[in-house]
């Protein structure tokens, strides 16, 4: 699906299961403490498509351990993105020298909780919203939005070290698979984001790639 929607030379790994063994790296192993299976299951399987990512761009494997907002803290000179969700898990990485940043989310294509579109989406991305149901019924938008954001967060914050809330991002949906995230703060350095995204199945992934 990754490779649909990112230009090369970004590497990107996915799995659809957590059958593939996965040693960790101590560090790695830490972090989990006492997680439950299905946790260490999804973490482990993450980082396996990730050093496969390294692999495939000449980076010897490292371990992944996550900075001050969680967010993953690859080796010098690379850049990149994690996701999983239920049945899906997948890395996009490249060299800082190719790319800026990148970001990715996977989601559950299906419609997003309760009370989560009013809590992520500001009053101009709500109001978009019955004309995308028009434009293709089928898609679960409440749930792209959702994802939309994440992957605007994780492209944001590697270049910035600033947080990212959901309502400082206005972001605009295409039927025809793209999506633009406006930045809204008032001192922003990154004016906005082009992204893609992707339905397939049960899952949908949302995706950004800024080259150097």
């Amino acid at each position: 699906m990754l490779e649909q929607l990112l230009p090369p030379p970004i590497a990107a790994v996915e799995r659809y299961n957590d059958e593939q063994p996965v040693e960790l790296f101590p560090e790695e192993e830490a972090l989990l403490g006492n997680a439950v299976p299905k946790r260490k299951f999804e973490f482990g399987t993450a980082r396996w498509c990730a050093r496969e990512a390294m692999k495939r761009l000449g980076v010897a494997p490292a371990p992944i351990l996550p900075g001050p907002k969680r967010e993953p803290l690859w080796p010098d000179g690379v850049v990149g993105s994690l996701t999983h969700c239920a049945g899906f898990r997948a890395a996009a990485l490249a060299l800082s020298t190719d790319f800026r940043t990148i970001g990715i989310d996977a989601e559950p294509h299906g419609p997003a909780p309760d009370g989560v579109l009013e809590a992520i989406a500001i009053p101009a991305e709500i109001r978009r919203m019955p004309g995308l149901k028009v434009d293709d019924p089928k898609i679960c938008w409440d749930r792209l939005l959702f994802s939309a954001k994440e992957s605007t967060y994780k492209a944001w914050y590697p270049v910035t070290q600033r947080w990212l809330g959901f309502e400082d991002a206005d972001i605009t949906l295409n039927a025809d698979g793209t999506f633009y995230s406006r930045i809204l703060l008032p001192d922003t350095p990154i004016a906005g984001f082009h992204g893609r995204w992707l339905v397939q199945g049960d899952v949908l992934i949302t995706a950004i790639a800024v080259s150097v």
